[in-house]
């Protein structure tokens, strides 16, 4: 392989050093940029934030692939694990021009530099780690163990990207990466772009040294070789021969990945798994830094992770980082003006082939809307309320699967999931596209093509970094889960809603496609499974999420989930959570009754009700198996109570629960009091914690009217419906509250409790014995007055 001119190689140097430079100075300087004065404690910060030990390897990395870019026309992305090497990328992004394009006050000129250095980490200013302020970023310095996934997101179906991925050896320890090494084995070489993993072995995390650091390199390439990936392997502290050495490594990794995509390309067989090359970078942490401070060692150890030289009142402080910055020689690398001199910055690519801004890193700018079939089309025929059984989302399946068909051209669309496509009756979608799999398979498999669009795997950090990889660059999707394991990405989901708010006050990000969850196989049906499958906490997790970013779904029935996905998929910039059971149930609303209920979030039901306007008492439902028990709860109303007056009101969308001014959705004061009165008692029958309707609707004149039923953190192996006696939710506790409420009906208390106690007693003796639910439970449904 012929080597790099020398000349190159020393420009790079120089280079290298420049963005050096840049990293230091924003997390030191306030004036003096370019050490034209003899430094003093007034040009210094007097809070120092950000992080050294990772950036100059950062940095590293970055000069070299932009001579790989440059010398083989690449298009080509970042994702950088460690992302509190934030001002090491916002150096480049600013030695390329594109942080002045994108913020021109910041020019490439002395003051610019100032400005640069001076708001970073600093108030109103910008993060000090990679952040969505960050031009070419779309990895949050916050996601520890998350890179890999997004940049195998990313290359799903860009067939001609290569997303440069930094793995730091502190996040290699974490599950969600850990797992994130067999993505190499999802990638098609003949559609999808390529991942260049480069694991950055620099030693320590904050204090203490990191397992892969120190196995040794022969049990270390063997864990990466088990993994399916082929090594190379880079190391040293000296310059100018790692310089030499990784730039020999990188050609050899763009070689072998165009080799591998050439021949399956230029092949008619179907793809196969290949083994896919990376590097280990092996450097010091805190790399070209002081070496000693106050006697003690920093360079390669745990000392230089942060800010070297934090206190810089300690006499000879000022002179060491005077010394430090000056290593780099500044003047030879800017100009009078402080722009970056011609012979440097010629080596940057230009346009959209630099990294900093790659459309595909900007999402919005490519991203196009999805080609949805209309689904009415797939609406139930409901004659009554109540006189059709269904499997809510196998119905919704039949609707991706041909939103699957449409947009397989285009190849933006594509469904996450940990295994449980199929058992939460989503596998209609199979019959338009199979599971994506490119290693070996057995004549009993079904579903499994390489060319597949359906990504499963048994790991949910997994799905939901490839999707938000996914999305982030410009594509559409959906990720169903259990509704109790979907708290697995908790921290997930908090970075990317926290990514979406910032993003949407920076005018040059543009919108993305939603986040979309479908949550199936619910708490109210895990009898099988029992109370480890038990948990609707995570609706609670994103309400408390900013209100312009988050929508909560909880649809009744069939042509309600329809409608409320067609919407979440047409949708921009939100996370959107959905909650629908798999299982048989009832089905209340005609399509055209659906999309009015939908749209407003929460209605009457006047077709369950008799109240003529003046209700006695109000019972709410939201979520389809507690809608079930509400309705029940009416049917024995009338039977106990003829002449109470019963209005049903159910919510859809949760969060119009919420005012106004808290949510974009929420009702005026004036529909609230419309549906739930201003004094009439209101029983709530909830899918989750209880606890979240009161926080949605403290402000509403009737809260203190507001009694909710939901789940009470109890549950065992058992049938549905003892389910709902366990934590209260049942059509009996439901109908002993309307009584124990209404002020007219006390006279009734003592022997509706009596009632009750004998109907749970009964009940409970029933599925003790038998293992099913009485049959008047079994067999219920719906009957008009």
């Amino acid at each position: 392989m012929p080597k790099l001119d020398p000349a190159l190689l020393d420009a790079m140097h120089r280079y290298w050093c420049a963005a050096n430079y840049l990293t230091v100075g924003q997390i030191y300087l306030r004036e003096n940029p370019l050490l034209e004065q003899p430094l003093t404690l007034d040009h210094i910060k007097k809070r120092l934030l950000g992080h050294w030990g990772t950036t100059a390897g950062l940095n590293f990395i970055y000069t070299h692939l932009n001579r790989a870019i440059k010398q083989y026309d690449l298009d080509m992305i970042y994702v950088i694990g460690p992302g509190h090497g934030g001002p090491g990328l916002v150096a480049h992004a600013y030695l390329e021009g594109s942080y002045t394009e994108t913020y021109p006050r910041v020019e490439r000129t002395r003051e610019g530099m100032r400005l640069l250095f001076r708001q970073f980490s600093w108030p109103y200013g910008i993060p000090s780690h990679v952040a969505p302020e960050t031009p070419g970023s779309i990895h949050e310095g916050g996601e520890l163990g998350y890179s890999l996934s997004h940049a195998y997101g990313a290359a799903f179906d860009s067939s001609e990207l290569i997303v440069a991925c930094v793995v730091g050896d502190g996040e290699a320890e974490t599950g969600p990466l850990a797992t994130s090494w067999h993505s190499n084995k999802f990638i098609n070489p003949k559609r999808d772009g390529a991942v260049l993993p480069i694991l950055h072995l620099n030693g320590y995390k904050i204090a203490n040294p990191t397992v892969l650091a120190r196995i040794g390199d022969r049990e270390l390439k063997q864990l990466l070789q088990g993994y399916g990936h082929d090594p190379i392997f880079v190391e040293g502290d000296e310059p100018m021969p790692m310089h030499a050495a990784f730039a020999a490594a990188l050609d050899s990794c763009i070689r072998r990945i165009r080799r591998i995509q050439g021949e399956s390309r230029r092949s008619d067989a179907p793809a196969k798994r290949a083994r896919w090359p990376m590097i280990v970078l092996r450097s010091p942490k805190g790399w070209t830094g002081p070496a000693f401070v106050d006697g003690l060692p920093v360079e390669n150890t745990w000392r230089s992770h942060q800010v070297p030289l934090s206190d810089m009142s300690k006499p000879g402080h000022v002179a060491i980082l005077e010394q430090w910055m000056k290593s780099y020689r500044p003047h030879e690398l800017f100009d009078e003006r402080g722009t970056l001199v011609d012979e440097l910055a010629a080596l940057a690519p230009t346009g959209e082939r630099r990294m900093s801004a790659n459309p595909h890193a900007n999402g919005g700018l490519l991203l196009k809307p999805l080609h949805l079939p209309d689904f009415r089309e797939y609406a139930l025929a409901i004659e009554q309320p109540g006189s059709v059984r269904a499997e809510t989302t196998r119905h919704l399946g039949a609707w991706l699967r041909d939103v699957m068909k449409l947009n397989l051209e285009s190849s933006n669309f594509r469904l996450f999931g940990p295994d449980e496509t199929a058992s939460n009756r989503l596998d209609a979608v199979y019959e338009a596209s199979s599971k994506t799999w490119l290693s070996e398979t057995l004549d009993t498999d079904i579903n499994l093509a390489p060319t597949g669009r359906v990504m499963e795997m048994l790991s949910e950090h997994q799905c939901q970094g490839w999707l938000e990889g996914y999305l982030l660059t410009g594509r559409h999707g959906l990720f169903n889960c259990y509704e109790a394991f979907i708290h697995i990405v908790d921290s997930m989901f908090n970075q990317h809603a926290k990514w979406l708010k910032v993003t949407r006050d920076i005018p040059w990000r543009a919108p993305i496609a939603s986040l979309n969850y479908l949550l199936s196989s619910l708490v109210w049906h895990q009898d099988h499974n029992g109370f480890s499958h038990q948990d609707p906490g995570f609706i609670d997790h994103v309400a408390n999420k900013k209100s312009e970013i988050v929508r909560i779904y909880l649809p009744p029935d069939a042509n309600c989930l329809l409608s409320v996905t067609d919407h979440c998929l047409r949708s921009r910039q939100y996370v959107n959570l959905i909650i629908a059971g798999k299982q048989p149930e009832w089905q209340w609303l005609d399509i055209d009754a659906a999309v009015a209920h939908c749209a407003a979030g929460a209605s009457i039901w006047s077709w369950a009700g008799n109240e003529d306007g003046d209700p006695d008492v109000v019972l709410a439902c939201a979520g389809d198996a507690p809608t079930i028990e509400a309705l029940a709860a009416v049917m024995l109303l009338r039977e106990v109570v003829p002449e109470l007056r019963v209005r049903v009101v159910n919510v859809v969308d949760l969060l119009t629960l919420q005012t106004m001014d808290e949510h974009p959705h929420g009702m005026d004061h004036e529909t609230f009091d419309r549906l739930f009165t201003w004094d009439r008692p209101v029983i709530f029958a909830f899918h989750g914690y209880p606890g979240i309707i009161h926080h949605l609707t403290y402000r509403r004149h009737n809260h203190d009217n507001i009694h909710v039923r939901g789940y009470m953190e109890e549950g065992t192996t058992t049938t549905p419906f003892d389910m709902m006696v366990l934590n209260h939710l049942d059509r009996y506790q439901l109908c002993l509250d309307v009584i124990n409420r209404v002020p007219k009906l006390e006279h009734l208390r003592r022997q509706a409790h009596e009632r009750y106690t004998s109907a749970i007693e009964r009940h409970r003796l029933y599925v003790s014995e038998h293992g099913e639910d009485l049959p008047e439970i079994r067999n219920w449904r719906w009957q008009p007055a």
